[in-house]
């Protein structure tokens, strides 16, 4: 036990003796970071789950959550196993680590990609953004300020520490395969080329995107067109005043679809619970469409009605939507939505060509897929590869593998994980 606290202790030293170090410009105004809180728990056999909060202010909601899935010495706690790597996972929309990366919290019965790398031998981190962490009731005074700019921040933020940590637990000072799932995936291309413009130690060793584009493609104009119409409108709304994005709608719909399925539903008259969930993850391009049948989940379609999911089990779905966070900042979604319409009014997009990093896209065929390719071409990384995880015959692309399927399907071991972690252990 003493041995325990005594790693510990060393580890939270070695943090704070470099926070001053990490404080970006924007953080310096308020003060270096510092922890607030630190966890663990066991997962299952030795793979255990570490959280440390770093608040990096006095204001509401300047705090972010890191996040630690490693197997663990059984002689001594918080001590890792060797491990062939480190991994720093990035949520996408209404999302955090645990419920995109490690389901296996919330319901025993799921791993996730976070736990199932973990066992494979990599040390797992990620960190859940500050809009991630408000509660349903918090303050939201802060979300005005909750721009790409200080999401990149903070990623330095989270790498520095957790490299930090690393070294403090023995398990060297490696750079980190930076991975990203959705807007995720973004937030990794522009924090890979914001590295590569500065001096001084890399901490992103390699890059892999999960179904995102960072680039529209020029001929693309149907997915530019969208993606403008919603910068506009989202423009609109924080102009007015709207800071928060909020997920009500997913907990309602997830929630109600694993509580009471056949009941009446409240959000659409006319459906029942389970058939708005089914609309809402197996037919999202209704509402959302970066590709002409953009999907959460794959669908079963029957007469063009969806009659369950093809790829992903129903309750693990709903469950990640019932998990969505209570709010999210809309200054993040006008950033990188005005990025990529590309009519000059957000924020100067990330030079894709400084990304010397080896790249990874993992894409969906249901869900960004082809049109997250052009990206990969705008890099200036020699080495790339692109993974489209696809069914072929019979699907149709209103039935292919969706976007979540990557994180939920029931053989995303075999379609997406085995692959990626054959390539990180390549690179």
């Amino acid at each position: 036990m003493r041995r325990a606290r005594t790693s510990l202790v060393v580890g939270l030293i070695g943090i704070a003796a470099v926070s001053g170090s990490l404080a970006t410009r924007a953080q310096a105004q308020q003060g270096s970071p510092r922890i607030s809180m630190v966890q663990r728990e066991q997962i299952v056999d030795d793979v255990f789950h570490e959280t440390i909060d770093l608040q990096l202010g006095s204001t509401p909601n300047a705090l972010i959550r890191l996040h630690r899935v490693v197997r663990e010495r059984p002689e001594a706690a918080w001590r890792p196993r060797r491990t062939i790597g480190a991994i720093m996972l990035l949520h996408g929309d209404f999302s955090t680590f645990t419920s995109n990366f490690a389901p296996g919290l919330l319901d025993k019965s799921e791993k996730g990609l976070a736990i199932w790398l973990a066992q494979q031998g990599f040390d797992v981190w990620g960190f859940d953004r500050r809009w991630a962490l408000t509660a349903a009731d918090g303050e939201l005074s802060d979300f005005m300020d909750m721009s790409l700019e200080q999401e990149l921040s903070d990623t330095r933020v989270a790498l520095s520490y957790a490299r930090t940590l690393r070294w403090t637990s023995g398990a060297g000072v490696g750079g980190f395969h930076l991975i990203g799932f959705s807007r995720g995936g973004y937030l990794a291309y522009a924090a890979a080329a914001e590295e590569a413009a500065r001096l001084g130690p890399r901490l992103v060793r390699s890059l892999v995107v999960l179904d995102m584009w960072a680039e529209i493609a020029p001929d693309d104009t149907a997915a530019r067109a969208s993606t403008c119409e919603l910068a506009a409108a989202e423009r609109e709304l924080l102009a007015a005043g709207t800071v928060d994005s909020e997920n009500s709608f997913f907990i309602s719909a997830g929630s109600l679809a694993l509580s009471a399925p056949d009941a009446p539903s409240e959000l659409s008259p006319g459906q029942t619970n389970r058939e708005l969930f089914l609309l809402t993850a197996a037919q999202t391009y209704e509402f959302f469409a970066p590709s002409e049948f953009y999907h959460l989940a794959a669908p079963n379609i029957a007469d063009g009605v969806v009659t369950g999911l093809r790829e992903s089990p129903e309750p693990v779905i709903a469950q990640w939507l019932a998990h969505a966070t209570p709010h999210q900042a809309m200054r993040e979604s006008v950033d990188t939505d005005s990025i990529w319409c590309g009519d000059g009014q957000g924020p100067r997009a990330p030079n894709l060509g400084q990304i010397r990093a080896p790249l990874l896209l993992v894409a969906a065929a249901g869900g960004y897929g082809q049109h997250a390719v052009y990206s990969t071409t705008r890099v200036g990384s020699r080495d790339v590869t692109v993974h489209m995880v696809q069914r072929g015959a019979p699907a149709t692309a209103e039935t292919e593998i969706g976007h979540g399927d990557l994180l939920f399907a029931t053989d995303a071991q075999a379609l997406v994980w085995q692959p990626l972690a054959a390539w990180l252990k390549d690179h």
